[in-house]
């Protein structure tokens, strides 16, 4: 190996280099022709080392943490690190192709002394381990000054963008903060200045905007994508799925079709339309500008791959949430059943809160006489009808047979009492009559205790003919 040749011709190739990564390419290359070894350069990308250019290998690791492997060490720690013995060695990162005799690893610098990224070259044969160092460590500065001089490391690419929020996106724990991570990455990677994910919701149009609104011109957008109709937002999605993907050209003096029209009133001068998931059930993703600028397809299409992330992590969390409900409630009638209901009473306030024992009148002679088919119908119509006597903030569980129990938020016992005869009356009117025990919960008063005050006032109405409801006395002891 000659050395100073070696030096010359990459300090005169890299010269010519227009750009950090094709600096870094035409060092590997020239290091991997002259001597034979395996070379990467590794530039820093946020939180990892990039490898961007490499020669003379089957396979490279392409991303690699900055305190892992030997290049690692070498970025961390600022110094050349050389390996000789690399089995022994609890860093190294094996390639799979044959045993390496020799790793010099080389930290790039900026001007200032500072790590800009690392040289890494592998040798299968035994090599003078003080001059490939030397040659390792001149190349290394060489390339190292060209980077600096090119205004060093190249910045996150689009595509390593993506990449980055689509482990935000996976990571999301809810719908919100999956529409506003997919908003920051639309931004992010787009470089334009608002974003707004719409999709489905049920019936419903939902707007996922950002809960902290990085300017003006967002806020606008938000305000006037909040203000829009259903039939406007339902009118942006089916358009997207209809036709596809579209962006603005930067030109003025046209038409612009009525749909967008109260985006340009928000000030809205460049647009990109992306559909997101099916079109039955999707949504569109809309991200704006208010400069006119003219994005390129290669953008939209990052756009494109971003909206199916997004879709496929919303899809993902709506049926983990279907598989939760289903978990937690009754399969016949839908009521949330025993597990939800022992988490609800205990956050049970005393005096507040109350609790009612339901219990559906002989029952037991409708299964016997008619069948179970007809008693899931009993309780299938008996649970819609006691839910919707019910009030919104209150709430009803199924704890088995034909036993329910309503949980209540009250501010005295006669409230209780006044939606216990509701629920009578509900019943009486599909043709039923139920038997109610209410109990208040007591201070100091364990809420499984309150309800068996409930359970008792509840048969002491069946034993005095059913149909009824009864208040149990405060701090009694139900019976056995």
């Amino acid at each position: 190996m000659d050395h100073e040749r070696l030096v010359r011709a990459v300090t005169t190739r890299t010269s010519r280099a227009s750009s950090a990564e094709e600096a870094c390419q035409v060092a590997v290359n020239t290091l991997s022709a002259e001597t034979g070894a395996m070379a990467a350069a590794l530039l820093p990308v946020r939180d990892h080392l990039r490898c961007v250019a490499a020669a003379g290998s089957w396979q490279v690791f392409t991303a690699v943490q900055p305190g892992r492997g030997v290049s690692g060490r070498a970025f961390r720690t600022g110094q050349t690190q050389t390996v000789t013995a690399v089995r022994e060695d609890p860093d190294y990162i094996p390639v799979g192709i044959a045993d390496v005799a020799l790793e010099v690893c080389v930290p790039l610098v900026d001007v200032d002394g500072r790590p800009i990224g690392v040289l890494d070259v592998e040798w299968r044969e035994p090599r003078d381990v003080a001059a490939a160092r030397a040659c390792v460590e001149e190349v290394a500065a060489c390339l190292g000054d060209r980077i600096s001089r090119l205004g060093g490391p190249p910045a996150e690419n689009s595509s390593e963008k993506l990449l980055r929020h689509a482990g935000a996106l996976t990571a999301a724990a809810t719908e919100w903060e999956l529409m506003a991570a997919a908003n920051d990455a639309a931004r992010d990677i787009s470089s334009l200045r608002a974003a707004v994910l719409v999709v489905s919701e049920g019936q419903r149009i939902r707007v996922g905007m950002p809960t902290v609104l990085p300017d003006e011109f967002e806020a606008n957008l938000r305000d006037v994508m909040a203000g829009l109709p259903e039939s406007a937002l339902l009118e942006l999605v089916t358009l997207a799925h209809k036709h596809g993907s579209a962006y603005t050209l930067g030109e003025t003096g046209h038409t612009v079709p009525p749909v967008y029209r109260p985006l340009l009133d928000a000030g809205v001068a460049t647009l990109i339309t992306v559909p997101v998931g099916p079109a039955d059930a999707g949504g569109v993703m809309l991200i704006a500008d208010e400069r006119m600028l003219e994005p390129d397809s290669a953008t939209v299409n990052l756009m494109e791959l971003l909206a199916a992330q997004a879709w496929a992590c919303l899809d993902r969390l709506r049926s983990l949430a279907m598989l939760r409900e289903l978990a937690m409630s009754d399969p016949l009638t839908g009521l949330r059943h025993q597990g939800p209901f022992g988490e609800r009473i205990r956050n049970a306030v005393p005096g507040r809160t109350a609790l009612l024992a339901i219990d559906i009148d002989r029952f037991k002679v409708i299964n016997d006489t008619y069948g179970h088919q007809e008693g899931d119908a009993v309780l299938v119509s008996l649970a819609r009808a006691l839910q919707h006597a019910l009030r919104r903030v209150d709430e009803l569980f199924r704890l088995g047979g034909d036993e329910f129990v309503a949980v209540l938020d009250v501010r005295h016992p006669s409230e209780a009492m006044t939606i216990a005869e509701r629920l009578t009356d509900a019943a009486r009117a599909i043709g039923r009559t139920v038997s109610i025990g209410v109990a208040l919960v007591d201070d100091d008063e364990p809420p499984e205790r309150a309800l068996r005050r409930a359970d008792a006032a509840m048969y002491a109405v069946k034993r005095d003919g059913r149909d009824g409801a009864r208040l149990a006395p405060a701090g009694a002891t139900a019976a056995g």
